[in-house]
């Protein structure tokens, strides 16, 4: 039964963290639909306030992400692709 119990319990913590390690999804368009990337840092510097970029990727999910600053604060930034939104975004509060 303790076996049992901490199967269980283990699942259900294992279950809760997955979520939060998902990427989102931010487009099903085909890459010949994408922006090139040096049109789109550019694009996501001026629009977003973007100074520096440290790194940009693009994720499982069809999305270009972007680490680097605006100003002084760090900021994970998940967008499309293809249009260029913000699909999610994480800013330190430091």
């Amino acid at each position: 039964m303790t076996r049992t119990f901490a199967f269980t319990v283990s699942v259900l913590v294992l279950g809760a963290a997955f979520p939060a390690l998902a990427e989102p999804t931010c487009t099903d368009q085909p890459k010949s639909a994408w922006m090139d990337e040096q049109t789109f840092k550019d694009k996501a510097m001026k629009e977003q306030g973007i100074t520096k970029i440290s790194t940009f990727q693009t994720t499982e999910g069809n999305c270009y992400e972007i680490y680097g600053y605006k100003g002084d604060k760090k900021v994970e930034i998940y967008f499309d692709p293809v249009t260029g939104a913000v699909v999610e975004s994480e800013e330190d509060e430091d």
